[in-house]
């Protein structure tokens, strides 16, 4: 991956933690996409802002620890982390879970494809089973067994 791909990247996800939803949107091609694997929902055009702004409500203090960028040609994988602390309302597909108070520090990997230094997709692995657990949330699976 060229150092303009990488920087362009690290940008989106630093605007990503300013909370500047302008910036996040610009770092996509005019036909990019973003994709949450976890939730399987893929947001396009200003929507996609739309995920920045839910998580940063839910996790005001959200912060994405970038651990390891791998690449060919213009795919990108980062290994990273999704940290933060669940003090607003996290809307999912299924409904909204309220705040719980509860730290959350969990595996992600991200895939980008870029063009001409801007991403034109935008795949997010994150554990939403680790991240719901350290929430409360999945706290008593065995109750969903019959």
């Amino acid at each position: 991956m060229s150092l303009e791909n990488e920087k362009a990247i690290r940008k989106a996800y630093q605007v990503a933690e300013e909370k500047d939803i302008a910036g996040f949107v610009a770092a996509f091609a005019k036909d990019g996409t973003f994709t949450d694997q976890s939730i399987g929902v893929t947001y396009r055009g200003k929507a996609i802002g739309e995920t920045v702004v839910n998580y940063g409500v839910a996790f005001p203090d959200m912060h994405r620890e970038l651990y390891q960028f791998y690449s060919t040609g213009n795919i990108a994988v980062v290994q990273l982390a999704l940290q933060g602390t669940h003090r607003g309302p996290l809307k999912m597909p299924g409904g909204t879970i309220a705040p719980t108070g509860k730290r959350m520090d969990a595996p992600c990997a991200d895939v980008f494809e870029l063009v001409d230094g801007k991403i034109k997709r935008f795949d997010c692995y994150p554990s939403g089973t680790v991240a719901l657990t350290q929430l409360g949330v999945l706290n008593d699976l065995s109750a969903a067994y019959a």
